[in-house]
């Protein structure tokens, strides 16, 4: 049976289907979610299997608000509050010391807890009517491009979620900044539109456990056909060699024209621009019958260092 596609005024619908078990595809400012009951452990092993994800890949619960917190994190240090404070409601997730009764299939086996409160009108009125903890990855297969869309979503999925509530575009594009918090100091597990710069936190900093964190230890955002990414000085003679080859080229640009016959499959101002159109060009790019998609690099700075991480895993080894 093909899952329910719901306007954003269904969202007492979509919660009644989340409180009884059920799977919920949501979107959030970053990428759209695949939400169940953080305390389910049925359903939140449901959505490893709808994914094909890896048991030991521990997903992201989302919260209605900050003052939900000790409903799954067993201390929140001083520096957690700070960055409550700071950033939320938005695309930063924390890492903390988890409640002994978080199932382990929410947390991926381990003792933290990664949680959010997410910074888009649907998801916070979705989690205030349905008033549970809800664990969501990214609404996808796994390894595929994050969903930035209700056809996204469906295309991966079909029926295999219960229901979709459709909020149109995600704003941002990327999944959020991951951060250790249980320290002293930030460490940060995933690049994301909140950066080190805002955070605070040293540019080639490193540590923590990585294995804390979602999406950061299998290859991910691939979609089937070969991308390349290209620095802008290089992208037209890499295109033109491309073309001189055979088969169909795709192009992802700023201000840089690519030589005549490939495809333009999407444009960008800046890499927060990149950031909100790559998993869509993704996409778009398969659609298009692409045989190689050269999308051009930009500064690894700021939101773009999130951007060229994301595209590093895309890129074809």
């Amino acid at each position: 049976m093909s899952p329910e596609v719901l306007r954003p005024d269904a969202v007492a619908r979509a919660a009644a289907v989340l409180t009884a078990g059920g799977l919920v595809a949501f979107p959030t400012e970053t990428v759209y979610g695949l939400g169940a009951d953080a305390f389910r452990d049925g359903s939140v092993r449901r959505i490893f299997r709808t994914k094909g994800r890896p048991a030991d890949n521990p997903l992201i619960v989302h919260l209605a608000d900050a003052d939900d917190l000790p409903r799954v994190a067993a201390t929140v240090p001083a520096l957690a509050r700070e960055l409550v404070d700071a950033y939320w409601p938005g695309p930063l997730t924390l890492v903390l010391d988890a409640r002994d009764d978080v199932p382990s299939a929410t947390t991926g086996g381990l003792r933290t807890v990664a949680v959010r409160v997410p910074d888009h009108p649907l998801a916070q009125a979705l989690l205030a009517a349905a008033d549970v903890p809800v664990a969501a990855p990214s609404a996808n297969r796994s390894g595929r491009p994050s969903p930035t869309t209700a056809q996204h979503v469906l295309a991966d999925l079909g029926d295999a979620v219960d229901v979709v509530l459709d909020g149109g575009p995600c704003r941002v594009g990327v999944e959020s900044t991951v951060v250790d918090v249980r320290g002293p100091s930030p460490v940060v597990l995933r690049e994301g539109s909140v950066t080190r710069e805002q955070l605070g936190v040293a540019l080639d900093g490193t540590g923590g456990d990585p294995a804390a964190s979602p999406g950061t230890r299998y290859r991910h955002y691939a979609p089937t056909c070969r991308v390349l990414p290209s620095p802008p000085g290089e992208l037209p003679d890499t295109v033109a060699r491309l073309l001189a080859a055979g088969g169909a080229v795709g192009t992802v640009t700023s201000t840089v024209t690519a030589p005549s016959g490939a495809v333009v499959v999407a444009r960008f101002d800046d890499a927060a621009g990149l950031a909100a159109v790559l998993y869509r060009a993704l996409r778009d790019a398969e659609d298009a019958g692409v045989d190689v998609l050269v999308v051009e690099e930009v500064a690894g700075t700021g939101v773009g260092r999130a951007v060229m991480d994301r595209l590093r895993r895309a890129a074809t080894p």
